[in-house]
Parts: structure tokens; sequence; C-alpha cells
């Protein structure tokens, strides 16, 4: 059975990186570490998640084409005896995919809680006129004057 794609139509050119970026975003279903994506203002949003216990120098954020990732890889603590571990201490990935223009503008780590501000800069409309050439032959026009007679 073949799948339907939602891109299929001849209206909507060049929209099959969309379609495979939503594939990518559908296959990841870990939920760990939790997050919120906060909207600040009209041009302004916030990427929070919650990862106690790692240091600064345990995460990662890096940001390839459209994709934001966030790895966080704790040491192992041997010396440590736990009696009950109930504070997760894996290693993660979580990836967030951006749209295009979106910029990261910074990340901060406090109580536990990693920011990442992410900016959508104003866009100013472009409006562009396209010439319209003339097709085979057109060169060869006669020019005729304004009493009728060829020039």
């Amino acid at each position: 059975m073949s799948r339907m794609s939602l891109f299929n139509s001849p209206l909507l050119l060049g929209f099959d990186q969309f379609e495979r970026t939503l594939d990518r975003i559908g296959k990841t279903a870990d939920s760990y570490p939790p997050y919120n994506i906060e909207q600040l203002s009209e041009n302004r949003l916030r990427i929070t998640l919650a990862v106690a216990g790692f240091r600064r120098e345990e995460l990662e954020i890096a940001l390839e084409d459209n994709q934001l990732t966030v790895h966080g890889r704790q040491k192992e603590q041997p010396e440590r005896v736990y009696l009950h571990r109930g504070i997760a201490a894996r290693q993660f990935q979580r990836s967030f995919v951006l749209a295009d223009g979106l910029e990261v503008s910074g990340a901060s780590l406090a109580n536990g809680l990693l920011e990442i501000d992410v900016l959508r800069p104003v866009v100013e409309p472009k409006v562009r006129s396209i010439p319209i050439r003339g097709g085979a032959g057109a060169e060869a026009r006669i020019a005729v004057g304004g009493n009728g007679t060829k020039e």
C-alpha cells in the first residue's frame, strides 16, 4: 500500500524538503527531558528544558542547518552509593526543527532549567517585477510610424 503525500499538489512546488522534515519529527517519540516552548513576544520564542542535575559542561547545543539539537551526558560518579536513585542521570538528545529565518540568540542554565532563546527577524516583503521577453522572431517586428507608414 503506497503512502499518500500531503504535498503532491502541483500548487505546492518545492515542499518535498518540508515533508521529509515532518517525517523526521514524527519518528522522535522520546519524552526526556521535558520541555516548554514559550512565546515571549511576536518575534521571540524560548525553549526551556528541565535538565536537573546537569552541569553546563555536560550539555551541548548545536545548530546544523535548521535542526537545533541539545545533548546531555553526565559523568559517572562511582564514588557515590545510592540507596534510591529517582533523579534521572541518563544521557539524552532532544532535537527541534526550526523554520527558515529563525535564529538562536543565546542559551542560559539556571536552577536546573536550560533556556534557549530563538528570534524571528522581521522580514520585509520582497516584491520584484519580472520582465517579459519576446518570443521567437520578436526582434524582427516592423515599427510603424504615427502616420501609418513603415519606418
